[in-house]
């Protein structure tokens, strides 16, 4: 491949399907969906903070070979921060591709005047690392995916851990949606929910999650109401969670979402036992991999996740260019 055979364009929605396919072979262990992307750009675009995204398509011959994609951060959002992301799936890697998409997607954010920029890339892909630091990139933050073989999980060995507290019972929220209505559902869900993301460690501050912003989470592909256990009070408080999404590109693996405990229910074991209760789920339904995400200073879910045999794989290691 020579550079005089390449050409890049903005993405389109047209395109869904073959950024899907390039997002999924440059990062296999999360692979994405047209659908499930579509959903997250739609969420992107609608959002009430008026989030920047911009997306491009690398073409050689008319067929797809890499994208490059950089966006505000809902979660941690700040007007001149952004993430930023090459994808090169390896048939087509170290040919220039990410090179000239990198150039591209360089110049789009000088233009905008980004202050600071976030990308990453996995421990053992070297190759990507040094393709960042050689662009003045260095590290913030390391998460760990975490795989739980469920022929290995045994759910009777967890009995005592199991238990909720006196006065606590624990729902899936589809259960507690068809109790008290599905609008008091999500207003509970969402109390817990935005009190319990605020201590997930980041790189920066988190952006404050309004009901609006959450209800819209809950209506992409992968809302599994069944799979998001839920510890609720006699007064009807949700103070724990746990949840579980489908994998859109492997039915038999099951994703971890948040899982926490609001401040002054900590120290119970709250989460250990709605995280069980998940994994039962996830035995019940044949599920043969349960995956979960951590930051390397997230210790206690780290030893909580150990304790019940997820198996670390290789961290993403998190860099960041410059700083707001």
């Amino acid at each position: 491949m020579t550079a005089a055979t390449l050409t890049l364009r903005p993405a389109t929605d047209a395109d869904l399907p073959a950024l899907a396919r390039l997002m999924s072979g440059a990062n296999p262990r999360h692979p994405v969906t047209p659908q499930t992307w579509a959903q997250e750009i739609a969420e992107l675009r609608g959002h009430p903070l008026g989030l920047h995204f911009t997306q491009w398509l690398a073409e050689q011959d008319g067929q797809p070979v890499g994208t490059a994609l950089t966006l505000h951060l809902a979660g941690m959002h700040h007007p001149d921060r952004y993430w930023a992301e090459v994808l090169v799936p390896p048939p087509h890697a170290r040919r220039g591709v990410g090179g000239r998409l990198a150039a591209t997607l360089e110049a789009h954010l000088q233009a905008r005047g980004a202050r600071e920029v976030l990308s990453g890339a996995y421990e053992d892909e070297p190759w990507a690392l040094n393709f960042l630091t050689r662009r003045g990139f260095s590290e913030t933050m390391r998460y760990f995916d975490n795989v739980l073989d469920m022929a290995e999980f045994d759910a009777s060995a967890w009995a005592e851990e199991s238990q909720l507290p006196d006065g606590l019972r624990a729902v899936s929220l589809a259960e507690l949606m068809a109790q008290v209505g599905v609008d008091a559902a999500v207003t509970a869900f969402h109390a817990a929910f935005a009190e319990v993301r605020e201590d997930v460690p980041r790189s920066g501050v988190a952006t404050p999650l309004t009901l609006e912003v959450f209800r819209a989470r809950l209506k992409g592909p992968q809302f599994f109401p069944e799979g998001i256990l839920l510890a609720v009070t006699d007064a009807g408080e949700v103070v724990a969670l746990s949840e579980l999404r489908p994998n859109d590109s492997d039915p038999a693996r099951l994703d971890t979402g948040l899982t926490g405990t609001r401040r002054a229910w900590r120290r119970r074991g709250l989460a250990l036992a709605l995280k069980l209760a998940a994994l039962r789920l996830a035995g019940d339904m044949g599920i043969r991999e349960v995956w979960t995400g951590n930051a390397d200073t997230n210790l206690p879910m780290l030893a909580l996740n150990e304790r019940l045999g997820f198996c670390p794989r290789p961290a993403f290691i998190e860099m960041r260019w410059g700083g707001v």
